[in-house]
């Protein structure tokens, strides 16, 4: 008669965090000031208020925004706070940087308010592949918030995991 075939894994007490499981909804959105700048360097204020007066905030609904300003323009801190005061009502996030900043913000709530109950002194296995955007920075924080109460820590797949942390 053959052994028969066991699977340890879906019989063990291991837990699986799959980071791409918290991704919030909605699109990411670069806007970069440079064009409403004079010659892509030079914030003249009327120039900018008009601007933002005219502009469409609207399209912005239920987005998550990155403001920047690819130019080596000095922009002063008044001016971002202008347009986020703009953007508040449709955005969901508003951050000055690039898009890994903001997904890296975004995540930044997303584990700030993550329940970890349901992994004390438990096996957990942080999923590393994704399809999404997942930032480094997200693995870091889950890791940080999950340390001091998880049995082990381990990154991968638990068919090939590479052992981070284990409770003494």
């Amino acid at each position: 008669m053959q052994d028969e075939i066991v699977n340890r894994v879906a019989n063990s007490k291991l837990v699986t965090v799959n980071l791409e499981d918290y991704y919030p909804k909605g699109d990411r959105v670069l806007i970069d000031i440079k064009d409403w700048l004079f010659e892509g360097f030079v914030l003249r204020e009327k120039d900018f208020r008009n601007h933002i007066a005219e502009y469409n905030w609207q399209q912005y609904q239920d987005c998550f925004v990155a403001l920047t300003c690819t130019s080596d323009a000095i922009i002063p801190g008044w001016a971002y706070m202008l347009l986020s005061i703009q953007l508040e009502p449709y955005a969901k996030k508003i951050v000055i940087g690039n898009l890994e900043n903001l997904e890296t913000s975004i995540y930044q709530d997303v584990i700030n308010t993550l329940d970890i109950s349901e992994f004390i002194d438990k096996p957990i296995i942080i999923k590393g592949c994704s399809k999404k955007p997942v930032p480094k920075n997200a693995y870091i924080m889950l890791t940080t918030k999950l340390k001091p109460i998880a049995k082990s820590i381990m990154y991968g797949e638990a068919c090939s995991s590479v052992p981070l942390f284990k409770k003494k």
